[in-house]
């Protein structure tokens, strides 16, 4: 595994970090920012501002794109990484950065230390890879928008998964201890054990299968269910304790396919001892059974909890009014005074909350099957739910051949203008003078 290269931090001035800041700031509301508009938000002289951008490209901490109507530069994810580990740093939290010991299909986890010397763990969320990017069915992140950047949804990740995490701790739950979070990184307390589907044999396979198991009841019980309980976040320490990580698919257990990820993950477990162990219970916990006696998924903004559900679970338990509290969670006001005022900082982004979406719903959109593409329907999720049928495609095959060629042609052209696009600041001003001696010769053309 690889180790993220933070050595340049030391030879980075505070002008740098206050350039890369005014470019994230940019980005909020533009894909590129120009040079001028970095300068204007840097609050720095534009010549200066020009050297220190250069300086930051080199480095690959910014690109420097072409786009359509304007050309400007990019927070790349090394840049990225380097804000939030200068803020932490700041904060005393970091003082020196291990290797990596972890990667995942979002996020990658590396040693560091405090300032004392403790090891601590920090988890750099990595939305956007090519074997994870179907962010907008597997997680609630976009909502309304139709487009946002892999940066600010790995933002919104790790703000969601600090949440849950500093939640489950306080109630005693078996997970790492949160320490703090800055844009994309959570840092939390490493622990000493082993990943359980790398363990195998355990001094009592029947106990921790009832361990687990409890566990499940007990998230649920609390509002919760974790949606990835699998041997790959489970952590089994030196007295085959075990303690869960990896919290940011968590959802209310008044979701409309609750029932169903509930089952999945007792199901994961079920199967994994039994591979395993060659352990079969027919002893396990059914979503029936659910007694709730917390509202963790209305202190968190769980996905799948709305403003009926917190007036009715209030009712029904007799606990504090979170209703006045949720009656607009999709506010970042609001979601800061619901979540917890000690550990949503303002730094963090809204948080805004939807449905998961509802596979079963296939029949109320007008795509039939034919016209969905086969890594779709071939989801573990859609399966598990039993709605989807596999069925012949009703596509002509001369269709499909047109279809093809035209997907080939149309790369090859992408491909092309990829190879003439021209790059470099100064390149983007030789164009612009070019085109204005144009326009002037045209213009001395009519009037002759």
């Amino acid at each position: 595994m690889g180790k993220l290269n933070v050595s340049l931090m030391r030879y980075l001035t505070p002008e740098d970090f206050r350039v890369l800041t005014a470019i994230e700031m940019g980005m909020k509301n533009h894909e590129l920012v120009p040079s001028p508009m970095a300068a204007s938000i840097a609050n720095l002289q534009h010549g200066g501002v020009h050297k220190l951008l250069r300086e930051l490209c080199k480095h690959k901490l910014l690109s420097y794109e072409r786009g359509k109507r304007y050309d400007g530069y990019r927070l790349t994810n090394l840049g990225y990484d380097y804000l939030a580990l200068h803020s932490l740093t700041k904060r005393d939290v970091i003082a020196s950065f291990g290797n990596q010991i972890g990667v995942g299909k979002e996020s990658n986890i590396y040693t560091i230390a405090n300032t004392n010397g403790k090891e601590l763990c920090l988890k750099l969320h990595r939305l956007g890879r090519v074997c994870f990017r179907k962010v907008t069915e597997k997680r609630d992140y976009h909502k309304h928008r139709k487009s946002a950047s892999w940066l600010y949804l790995s933002r919104i990740s790790a703000t969601k998964e600090f949440a849950y995490m500093k939640a489950l701790y306080e109630r005693k739950f078996p997970v790492p201890e949160p320490i703090d979070y800055n844009r994309h990184c959570v840092v939390m307390e490493l622990v000493n054990g082993t990943l359980l589907n790398h363990i195998s044999e355990v001094k009592d396979v029947e106990a921790l299968y009832d361990q687990l198991m409890n566990l499940i009841v007990r998230f649920a019980d609390s509002g919760v269910i974790h949606g990835d309980f699998n041997e790959f976040n489970i952590i089994l320490d030196e007295d085959e304790n075990p303690i869960i990580i990896d919290f940011p698919q968590m959802m209310s257990t008044e979701h409309a396919n609750a029932e169903m990820y509930y089952e999945r993950d007792i199901n994961c477990i079920k199967q994994f001892f039994k591979k395993r162990f060659n352990y079969e219970s027919e002893n396990y916990p059914k979503f029936s059974d659910i007694e709730r006696m917390d509202v963790l998924d209305a202190e968190v903004a769980c996905t799948g909890f709305t403003r009926q559900m917190a007036k009715d679970i209030n009712l029904e338990l007799g606990l504090e009014d979170f209703s006045h509290k949720s009656e607009s969670l999709d506010s970042e006001e609001n979601f800061h005074e619901v979540s917890n005022k000690n550990y949503i900082s303002n730094e963090s982004d809204p948080i805004e909350i939807s449905k998961y979406r509802t596979y079963q719903d296939l029949s109320d959109t007008n795509l039939s099957e034919g016209d969905v593409s086969s890594d779709y329907f071939k989801s573990e999720d859609l399966f598990e739910l039993g709605s989807v049928r596999s069925t012949a495609t009703t596509i002509h095959p001369d269709e499909i051949k047109r279809r093809v060629k035209k997907q080939i042609a149309g790369k090859g052209k992408r491909d092309q203008r990829k190879r003439c696009v021209a790059k470099g600041e100064a390149n983007a001003t030789t164009r612009v003078r070019r085109e204005n001696k144009d326009t002037v010769r045209q213009t001395c053309s009519v009037w002759e």
